[in-house]
């Protein structure tokens, strides 16, 4: 690839994550399906995070995570959110700039609050999300700088920005800015729920704009409609993109027109909360491809990547990544 300033530039739903601790009945007191994300208000997200337990404050949403590998690993990367000028908003742009990301959107003066993710971890180490999009929702076409997304050699989204109208046409101008000054895009479909929601949409955008998709077994599976991960992969091979389709303990496989690549998971002692594993392995994966690594290396390190933050509660590297590798 040509030179660029920047690695991987990410653009998601910028969100400071609660994350606790819950037991199997919490959640059927409370109406969540395990494993999901839903979409919450704030009248909501304030009462849910009264009847939880104690928990930990961090900066997170998807695409943020994934920037925050990037970095972990010795990656330039630069990531577009948009959050608040209030107390959460503060928090999230001192921690991304704190790890190395740079992060230039203007803060909103007005509207609702910096957004929030009320994430319960069961003891199956299961993560349940409940999502109050708060300032995302502000997210616009003004956001995004076409210098800027043309600076960087991959251009990365989240599928949950499908949720904002606004923030779906800011993804579409970066899309086209990326294209137009030769880089490549990538998407992450995020969640198999939001898969269900934008199907089609996903189905047209990945066939005519993306470069690099992202989905782990159940979203791939709901994306093509189809009962086994092997009629996905091959719905996915039909693309001719490059498809990072992970599994959990069965690693991933990559699969770009003829070429397959089957990728055994990296190691780990013991699962202790799965969020951010996909965000993690898209980082790995990219700060691969953007260093010149074969498809099966970049699989790998974002094995080691999932890895890692699955061996503790929260969606961040506890350890600096490039010392992993």
């Amino acid at each position: 690839m040509t030179s660029a300033a920047f690695d991987v530039l990410g653009i998601g739903n910028a969100i400071v994550d609660v994350i606790s601790r819950a037991d199997d009945s919490f959640l059927g007191t409370h109406a969540l399906t395990k494993g999901s994300m839903m979409l919450i208000d704030e009248a909501r997200a304030e009462a849910l995070y009264a009847a939880m337990g104690s928990g930990i404050e961090v900066s997170g949403g998807s695409c943020g995570n994934t920037m925050a590998g990037v970095a972990s690993f010795g990656g330039r990367g630069a990531y577009i959110g948009k959050v608040r000028n209030d107390q959460l908003g503060a928090v999230f742009g001192h921690d991304i700039k704190a790890i190395g990301v740079s992060f230039e959107t203007a803060l909103a003066t007005t509207g609702p609050s910096t957004a929030r993710c009320l994430i319960l971890v069961t003891p199956d180490a299961q993560r349940t999300m409940s999502t109050y999009l708060g300032a995302c929702t502000g997210l616009g076409p003004n956001d995004i700088d076409i210098a800027r997304i043309g600076s960087a050699q991959v251009t990365y989204v989240e599928g949950y920005l499908w949720d904002a109208p606004e923030a779906k046409k800011a993804v579409l101008k970066a899309f086209d800015a990326a294209h137009a000054a030769g880089r490549q895009v990538s998407i992450t479909l995020s969640d198999s729920f939001c898969v269900g929601r934008y199907r089609d949409e996903f189905r047209t955008l990945i066939r005519d704009k993306v470069d690099i998709l992202f989905a782990n077994e159940d979203e791939i599976k709901s994306l093509y409609q189809v009962d086994t991960f092997e009629k996905a992969l091959e719905a996915a091979r039909a693309e001719n993109k490059i498809c990072a389709l992970t599994r959990s303990e069965k690693g991933s496989m990559i699969v770009k027109g003829s070429e397959t690549h089957a990728v055994p998971a990296a190691p780990v002692a013991k699962v202790v909360d799965t969020t951010g594993a996909g965000d993690l392995y898209a980082a790995g994966f990219l700060f691969g491809y953007t260093h010149g690594k074969p498809l099966a290396e970049c699989a790998r390190l974002g094995g080691i990547a999932a890895a890692e933050v699955i061996s503790h509660v929260g969606a961040r590297p506890e350890r600096a990544l490039k010392d992993l590798v």
